[in-house]
């Protein structure tokens, strides 16, 4: 039996994941925060929930995430305000390092393994040309960070297992609804295309940082 577990699996992506997985003959374990009270952002509730949580699982995706904690992405660096960067900083970044440091038991300990943990390529320091963003750019960088550390840390132990950060495109979800200008994708399409890309990866590739289409993205 197949088993995959998403976080965040209420989300407009989250849910759609779950449902591509079903597709895939994967028996699936959704958490979130409305569904099951889950705040990444806590490591009590974070421990909590996924300590209950019975492995193993042969893929996870981590699906949580905000643009800009209620507020909008700034403009400059004038526009900074301190309490929403760090609220940004604490879902997008500290909450996935939090479910990543309760995952490895999660994993098989003898079998192949993918974990994907959702991305943006604005959070690519390398192909940054306008600026901007600043909290939702620089919290994607450093889960980017927390990324290939843990493909590193988790992989020692767990040597078939593959763990990359996944840029999904702009996906036509609430979380996006106030983009303007960007070419947008259906949350079916995108999930599936995260699976395709995911389930295509190989120990080798693990700890990068991949797009949509299975391009590598530039730190």
């Amino acid at each position: 039996m197949k088993r995959a577990l998403v976080i965040g699996a209420r989300g407009g992506i989250g849910a759609a994941l779950v449902q591509e997985l079903e597709t895939r003959g994967y028996t699936v374990t959704g958490v979130s925060r409305s569904g099951d009270g889950l705040d990444v952002t806590d490591a009590a509730s974070v421990e909590r929930i996924m300590g209950a949580l019975e492995g193993p699982f042969e893929v996870v995706f981590v699906a949580v995430g905000t643009l800009a904690a209620g507020g909008v992405p700034e403009k400059s660096l004038g526009a900074i305000e301190a309490r929403r960067m760090l609220d940004v900083y604490a879902v997008n970044a500290v909450g996935p390092a939090l479910v990543l440091a309760q995952l490895e038991r999660l994993l098989p300990s003898d079998g192949p393994s993918f974990v994907g943990v959702l991305s943006a390529r604005v959070g690519s320091i390398g192909d940054n040309k306008i600026g901007g963003w600043y909290s939702y750019r620089a919290s994607k960088a450093a889960v980017n960070q927390i990324v290939h550390g843990a493909a590193i840390e988790i992989g020692r132990k767990r040597k078939q297992a593959v763990i990359v950060a996944l840029h999904p495109g702009t996906v036509e979800t609430p979380f996006t609804a106030g983009y303007a200008g960007h070419k947008k994708v259906g949350a079916d399409a995108a999930a599936s295309n995260l699976c395709d890309v995911l389930l295509g990866l190989t120990v080798d590739q693990s700890g990068a940082f991949f797009d949509y289409a299975g391009e590598g993205v530039p730190w």
